[in-house]
């Protein structure tokens, strides 16, 4: 549970960049490949010109540029409005933020979490878990449920906060425990 209004959970999708990191070493490879051939281009006049190395260098540079970004911006964000998700293409445009108080009830598998809007667990959204790294979707479940069913007795998530609610509240708990 969030209880300070600066502190948020940030998951990125670290989870899909090794793809694009691997594509932009191909990329590199392949453009230091013809580089290297281009250097006996004196010896052998049929080898490429170095020029031609920028047709892979290109679409490396992109592709770790992707690599870059998907391991540094976030996909979803826990806060404690709500659940912040941010699609890939024009996430500052299309983010969506849904409330604490919308969520009735969340269900996780291996492949997406399901916000549900009602207790009949009819209306609500998927979000595919895909792009976050597998061994942080145990910790955004963790969060996720521990929030939506207001788990009070657990550890904060979150540095810095050990009681996983504010002083006073926790004050309150305890005097409302004594009586």
């Amino acid at each position: 549970m969030i209880a300070e209004p600066g502190k948020e959970l940030r998951f990125t999708r670290s989870g899909q960049a090794p793809v694009f990191w691997i594509l932009a070493a191909m990329g590199v490879s392949a453009a230091l490949t013809i580089l290297a051939a281009a250097c006996y281009r004196w010896i052998n006049p049929s080898l490429p010109h170095p020029l031609w190395a920028v047709l892979p260098g290109i679409p490396a540079f992109i592709f770790a540029r992707l690599a870059v970004r998907m391991t540094r911006k976030a996909y979803l964000i826990l806060t404690p409005l709500g659940i912040e998700i941010f699609p890939f293409f024009r996430p500052a445009a299309n983010m969506q933020l849904v409330s604490w108080a919308e969520i009735v009830a969340a269900d996780f598998d291996s492949a997406r979490m399901t916000l549900h809007f009602s207790a009949e667990k009819t209306a609500g959204i998927h979000v595919s878990l895909a792009p976050v790294r597998a061994d942080r979707r145990p910790l955004l479940e963790k969060a996720v449920k521990g929030r939506v069913n207001n788990d009070l007795s657990g550890k904060s998530l979150l540095p810095g906060n050990s009681g996983g609610h504010s002083p006073g509240h926790a004050s309150a708990l305890t005097a409302d425990s004594q009586r």
